[in-house]
């Protein structure tokens, strides 16, 4: 279309003029520097919207709140692959005070996005593989599901990671403990893994996702501070990464030093670990789990696709772990991954789903 704009401006604000309230829109083939024309932001019908492949338009100079918001009756919106600056994000949230689901996908270009939450029917938020220098929930009150995959910065700096004002915030992943820097309140766990106030923490996430590559000495550090940063998790989803080269390991000791932990000691009854691939530190975790979950209930294993030759060897691993007469407590399920190496993290539509209670459980195989 990029030989074509004058007709894809006619296009566009036909489906205006039509009251469209349904809409995908993905610029195929590329430029992917097309500009997408500006006619959209007049189409105050929207109740859903797609938008894949395309730069979006100049917001800043536009009329904002009030009777002239863009899309007042907007529910749910998918960007991907979109160049869009932080300003133009800004805009659509404060412009679509009927938005519930955001989803950002594949926006991968040399500056990082600073995305701020504000919505007050915002109910879901979705980023996946894209570049973002900090996510912050500015004051998002009915937020209940925050999901993160893949996101980086493009100097491999941390990527910023602030609750604030989420109190109906239930589930929350993947975070990844050396990737992102989690914010609650006055609560900041840093590199070392420690907090400059643990007063502060998110008691309403129930649903806890961690990305954890074991293999990397400071990774492991940082856990156990973002575990005690929700006390409450009930079901807690690990997908272990793998890493090219281990820079230490983290036996038991290191666990038993690192004192007690709420959430794992009093309130979590399901554990869902992926990607298991039967290293040292990944045994001493889970060792530590199953030594100290008192109200576990149920446990499953998925190993690694080219870890383990049969599911026999990762039936024999797991219970070098466990305690004695440990499984008349608790159900475990031991599995080999069938999907991708190294797992996937995420569907965009079942995490929309609220009929899905779990959407993590939605990927485990």
């Amino acid at each position: 279309m990029g030989a074509y704009p004058r007709r894809l401006q006619r296009w566009v604000q036909m489906l205006v003029d039509k009251e469209v309230q349904e809409l995908v829109l993905v610029n195929r083939p590329w430029p992917r520097d097309m500009l997408l024309p500006a006619e959209l932001l007049a189409a105050a019908t929207l109740t859903r919207l797609f938008l894949g492949f395309w730069k979006f338009p100049d917001t800043s100079t536009l009329p904002r709140g009030g009777a002239a918001a863009a899309f007042p009756n907007l529910r749910e919106l998918v960007l991907s692959s979109m160049d869009i600056e932080s300003r133009d994000l800004d805009f659509l949230l404060t412009e679509s005070p009927a938005l519930e689901k955001l989803g950002i996908q594949s926006r991968i270009y040399n500056k990082g996005i600073r995305l701020r939450l504000v919505g007050q029917r915002l109910r879901c938020v979705q980023v996946h593989v894209s570049a973002v220098e900090s996510i912050t929930v500015v004051d998002a009150p009915c937020l209940e599901r925050l999901f993160l995959s893949g996101s980086r910065t493009h100097d491999g700096s941390f990527v910023r990671v602030k609750i604030g004002n989420a109190p109906k915030l239930r589930l929350l992943g993947y975070l990844e403990p050396g990737t992102h820097m989690l914010e609650i309140g006055n609560s900041v766990i840093n590199f070392a893994g420690t907090s400059s106030n643990l007063r502060t923490m998110a008691p309403n996430v129930k649903i806890l996702g961690l990305y954890v590559r074991f293999g990397v000495h400071n990774d492991v550090k940082m856990l156990p501070a973002f575990l005690r940063c929700f006390p409450n998790v009930e079901t807690l989803h690990i997908m272990s990464g793998k890493t090219e080269e281990t820079t230490g390991k983290l036996n038991l000791k290191f666990w038993q030093e690192a004192g007690p932990i709420e959430s794992i000691r009093s309130h979590i009854k399901t554990m869902i670990f992926r990607e298991f691939q039967g290293g040292p530190s990944e045994a001493a975790f889970l060792k530590f789990m199953f030594q100290t979950a008192q109200v576990l209930k149920n446990a499953v294993i998925v190993g690694a696709k080219g870890s383990f030759t049969s599911i026999p060897e990762v039936i024999r691993k797991v219970q070098t772990l466990t305690p004695e007469n440990w499984g008349s407590n608790c159900s475990v399920h031991i599995s080999k991954s069938s999907g991708l190496v190294g797992g996937e993290l995420f569907c965009l539509r079942a995490g929309f789903e609220f009929s899905i209670s779990d959407p993590f459980r939605y990927y485990d195989s």
